[in-house]
C-alpha cells in the first residue's frame, strides 16, 4: 500500500506541473496587420532608387569610355610580303600571351572578374573599359575602381597585398644574400606558409603562358630568312625558360635592317608603384619603315656629342660605353600587355638593362601610324582650346614627331650606373626606387627637348624649327596630361609645366589661354634638365622627393580648364586590323 500510496503521489505532483505550467503560457499575440498600399509605395522607392543608382554609373562608365577614340590601327598590304606573313601570324599569337600575363600581373582576382563582367550583358561597357584598363581601376584616375569597389594594391600582383615598402627594405638588408634576387626586375615577391618571403622567377611564375610562347617564337624563328631575327627570337623563346634575358637584349640590338620590328617580354616598371623595380610583360608586332628610318638615323651621330655636354657638372657626367644608338621608324600591327593599358605607346627606347646599355647602347622605335592617330585627333583639337591662335601654325607632326624621337633618345643618355656617397655603385632606377619613374620620364621629355634646341644651335635643323619645337612641345603637354596627374608620366608632366611657368617660360594669358616665351624657354629647359640630371646622378631620393613635392601637382585653374574638354577623346583605343586580315592568310 505504501508504493502504491508513493506512486500516486508523484503522479499527483507531475499533473499539478503541468497545470502550472499551462496557466504561466501567455496568451498568443496578434499579428500585426501590414498595409499592403505603404509596401507597395516602400518597393517602388527601392526600386527607383536602383535604377537611379544603375543610371548614375552607366552614364559614369559612358563618360570615361567617352574618353577613348576607337581607332583602326591599319597598314597598307605592300610593306607585309607574302613570306612575312607566316612569321608574323606566330608573333602575333605569342603576343598575346603577353595580354593575358600582364592582366595577372596587374592583379590575380582580373581573370575572374572579367569572367563574371563577360558573363552579364547589363556590364558590357563595364567589360569594354575593363579591357582598356587592364583590370577595375581607371588609369587616367588616379587609379579609382569603377567596378567592384576594390583598392588597387600599389605593388599589384608583383609582391604580397600586406606588404609596406619599410618591410622590402628591412628584409634585403637582414639578409643581403637575397639582395640581388628580390631586386631583380623579373622576379614576384612572395609570402610562403610559414610568413616568411621569398622571391619567384618569372619563368616559374607565369610558365604557363610563357611556355607556349616561347614554341611560338621558335616557330617563328625556324619560318624566316632573317638571321639576326632569327637569333633574337631563339634567346628570347630560352629567356623565357632560363628567366635570363640579358642575352636576348643583345640579340635584339642587332636586329638593325630587319624587316619586322618585334619586341616580347618584361621591360617597364612602372606598373610597380610599391618599388619600382619589377618588370612588366608587353609586346610590338611592326614592321619598319626604311625611308622614314633613313631620314632620322641623321640623329645618330650627334647623340655621343649631346651626351658629352649635357648641362650637368662634368665630373658627374659619364657617358655610357654603348656606342650603338640606331634609330627605327616603324608601322604598329598589333601590340599587347603594358604598352596599351589605358594609354597607347607611340615609340619606345630599350632595353633598359643598364649592363647591355653600357655595352652595347640602345634602340629607339618611333610608331608613325600611331603617332600621326593621337597628333590628328586630339593633339590639334586640343591645343586649339588652350594655346594662342598666333603660335598654333608652329604646330606641326614633324616637330611631334621629332620630339618623341628625342625623348626616346634621352632615356638612353644621362646616368645610368651611379656611385652613390657610401661608395656603392648601383643603378639609377634601384637608387631612386618608386620616385625614379616620375624623374627619368621629366628627364626624357626635358632633356628631349633640350637636345633639339642644341641641333638646331649646331645647324642640324634649321633655325626656323625652333618656333615649332617649342610650341609643338606645349600643344603635346596639354594632349598627355590628361593621362592622370597621380601616374609617372602625369607627375613628369606638372614638374614640367610648373616649373616653366615659375621661370615665366609658359604663361597664362588674360583671354586663358597659354603661350610659349621664345626667349625664355631654352634657359628654362636647360636649367631644369640639370635639376634632374644631378638627382639622377647623385642618386638622391630624398631630393627626388621633394622635387616632386614642389613641382608635381597641376595648377588648380588648369585642370578645371582640361576637365571641360569633355568634346576631345583623351585617348585611342587601338583596334588592329591585321587580326582581320589574318583570317585570309
Amino acid at each position: 500500500m505504501s508504493r502504491q500510496l508513493g506512486i500516486y503521489a508523484i503522479c499527483g505532483i507531475i499533473m499539478l506541473l503541468i497545470s502550472c505550467g499551462k496557466s504561466k503560457q501567455k496568451a498568443p499575440v496578434e499579428e500585426e496587420t501590414v498595409d499592403p498600399l505603404a509596401e507597395k509605395i516602400a518597393r517602388k522607392k527601392a526600386e527607383e532608387a536602383r535604377r537611379e543608382e544603375e543610371r548614375r554609373i552607366a552614364m559614369d562608365i559612358q563618360k570615361r569610355l567617352a574618353r577613348f577614340a576607337p581607332t583602326k590601327i591599319d597598314y597598307d598590304d605592300k610593306i607585309v610580303w607574302d613570306d612575312l606573313r607566316p612569321v608574323l601570324r606566330k608573333l602575333i599569337e605569342a603576343a598575346q600571351y603577353m595580354d593575358e600575363i600582364f592582366m595577372v600581373q596587374v592583379d590575380p582576382r582580373n581573370i575572374e572578374w572579367r569572367k563574371k563582367l563577360s558573363a552579364d550583358p547589363a556590364m558590357k561597357n563595364q567589360l569594354r573599359l575593363f579591357d582598356i584598363m587592364f583590370g577595375p581601376w581607371d588609369r587616367l584616375d588616379e587609379n579609382k575602381p569603377f567596378v567592384f569597389g576594390v583598392q588597387k594594391p600599389p605593388g599589384a600582383n608583383f609582391y604580397p597585398t600586406d606588404m609596406s615598402k619599410d618591410e622590402f627594405q628591412r628584409y634585403i638588408k637582414a639578409f643581403p644574400e637575397e639582395e640581388e634576387s628580390f631586386t631583380s626586375y623579373f622576379t614576384v615577391i612572395r609570402r610562403k606558409s610559414d610568413k616568411t618571403l621569398e622571391a619567384v622567377p618569372y619563368s616559374d611564375v607565369y610558365e604557363m603562358y610563357l611556355t607556349p610562347a616561347a614554341k611560338l617564337l621558335k616557330e617563328a624563328a625556324a619560318l624566316s630568312n632573317d638571321r639576326n631575327l632569327k637569333k633574337y627570337l631563339n634567346a628570347r623563346a630560352d629567356a623565357f625558360k632560363s628567366n635570363e634575358y640579358r642575352e636576348s637584349d643583345m640579340a635584339w640590338m642587332d636586329l638593325g635592317k630587319s624587316d619586322i620590328e618585334i619586341v616580347i617580354g618584361p621591360y617597364e616598371v612602372y606598373e610597380d608603384a610599391l618599388m619600382g623595380l619589377k618588370a612588366a610583360f608587353e609586346a610590338f608586332v611592326c614592321i619598319r619603315d626604311p625611308e622614314d628610318s633613313k631620314k632620322l638615323a641623321r640623329i645618330v651621330k650627334y647623340i655621343p656629342e649631346l651626351e658629352k655636354n649635357l648641362p650637368m657638372p662634368r665630373e658627374l657626367n659619364k657617358p655610357r660605353t654603348g656606342s650603338e644608338s640606331p634609330i627605327s621608324v616603324a608601322v604598329l600591327l598589333f601590340s599587347a600587355g603594358d604598352t596599351k593599358a589605358g594609354v597607347q605607346t607611340l615609340a619606345f627606347n630599350l632595353p633598359n638593362d643598364e649592363v647591355v646599355r653600357e655595352k652595347k647602347g640602345s634602340k629607339k622605335v618611333m610608331l608613325r601610324n600611331v603617332a600621326h592617330a593621337k597628333f590628328d585627333q586630339i593633339l590639334i583639337p586640343i591645343a586649339k582650346k588652350m594655346m594662342i591662335e598666333e603660335q598654333m601654325k608652329n604646330v606641326t607632326f614633324e616637330a611631334f614627331m621629332n620630339h618623341t624621337l628625342m625623348h626616346e633618345t634621352a632615356h638612353g643618355i644621362g646616368p645610368g650606373m651611379i656611385t652613390l656617397e657610401d661608395g656603392t655603385e648601383t643603378e639609377v632606377s634601384k637608387a631612386l626606387q618608386d620616385l625614379y619613374p616620375t624623374i627619368e620620364e621629366a628627364k626624357a621629355d626635358v632633356l628631349g627637348l633640350w637636345s633639339t634646341n642644341y641641333l638646331i644651335n649646331k645647324k642640324v635643323y634649321p633655325e626656323s624649327f625652333r618656333h615649332e619645337v617649342f610650341s609643338t612641345f606645349l600643344g603635346g603637354f596639354f594632349r598627355s596630361v590628361r593621362f592622370g596627374a597621380h601616374e609617372a608620366h602625369g607627375q613628369a608632366n606638372a614638374i614640367q609645366f610648373n616649373y616653366l611657368m615659375a621661370k615665366k617660360a609658359v604663361e597664362l594669358t588674360e583671354e586663358g589661354v597659354y603661350k610659349i616665351n621664345y626667349e625664355e624657354v631654352p634657359v628654362a629647359i636647360e636649367e631644369l634638365a640639370r635639376d634632374l640630371l644631378l638627382i639622377e646622378a647623385k642618386g638622391d631620393y630624398e631630393g627626388a622627393k621633394k622635387f616632386i613635392k614642389q613641382y608635381g601637382e597641376l595648377p588648380k585653374q588648369l585642370t578645371e580648364k582640361l576637365a571641360s574638354l569633355t568634346d576631345i577623346p583623351v585617348d585611342i583605343v587601338p583596334e588592329y586590323t591585321i587580326l582581320e586580315k589574318m583570317k585570309s592568310w
